[in-house]
């Protein structure tokens, strides 16, 4: 994979300026859209992105006969964001999953082969959009201001990190920070996301669990790609 050149950026606008060049891109949500996908599509589900207050999730999941998620915060042990309602999903179990951030991105993607990437499956993932063409995009979703704003988020920019450094080629530059960002924190990367606003927000509000989920690193060999609209695994469709 050496002839590759290896792009990254932040956010929607950062995905759009991306695309034209890119034969493959890579969406970043480790908190928690690209890891709940990668543990649901590595049980075998189908996962429709969607963006998160958007209406019409409802008709969207019953015009695909499937199970809408719902907010994290909602009672009753439902399937949401939260990676560990989704770690008992079925094989062939179909999911809309609304997210602010990395569902958001993955609509905007179009006809570009399109990846969930995260500490988990950075290794897989990178394997595989490299074998799609030789320009790829990795891009860190961040989070959100409360005016709407980008907040760069530490935990994205470490997963792409991980996914860059597995993958070799030309580095633009931002891509060459993020993935020296990446090296430099590499063994003490969990306590890090652990410590970091993201990680914390999800920990104070009673989901530490879901943290554990993201700071795994590649103990998945899930490949989720976005096919006919949904995140399957592509192993089983190559």
């Amino acid at each position: 994979m050496g002839k590759h050149l290896l792009s990254f950026a932040w956010g929607q606008n950062g995905l759009r300026t991306l695309l034209p060049d890119s034969d493959a891109v890579i969406i970043v949500d480790v908190l928690s859209f690209s890891t709940a996908v990668d543990v649901a599509v590595g049980r075998g589900a189908l996962v429709f992105p969607y963006a998160y207050g958007r209406e019409g999730a409802a008709a969207h999941a019953a015009r695909h006969s499937a199970s809408l998620a719902r907010p994290r915060s909602a009672s009753g042990g439902q399937l949401s964001l939260s990676p560990k309602s989704l770690s008992k999903v079925s094989p062939g179990q179909r999911i809309v999953l609304p997210s602010p951030n990395g569902s958001a991105l993955s609509e905007l993607t179009g006809d570009c082969p399109t990846f969930a990437g995260c500490l988990r499956n950075a290794g897989a993932v990178a394997e595989a959009a490299g074998h799609i063409g030789e320009r790829v995009g990795v891009i860190a979703a961040g989070e959100k201001w409360p005016d709407g704003t980008l907040r760069p988020a530490l935990e994205d920019l470490l997963g792409a990190g991980a996914i860059l450094a597995a993958m070799e080629g030309k580095l633009t530059p931002d891509a060459e920070a993020t993935r020296a960002a990446y090296q430099a924190m590499r063994d003490i990367c969990p306590e890090a996301i652990l410590a970091c606003a993201s990680g914390q927000e999800l920990a104070d509000a009673g989901y530490a669990e879901d943290v554990s989920y993201a700071i795994a690193q590649n103990t998945s060999n899930a490949v989720p790609q976005l096919i006919g609209g949904a995140y399957q695994n592509a192993l089983k469709t190559r």
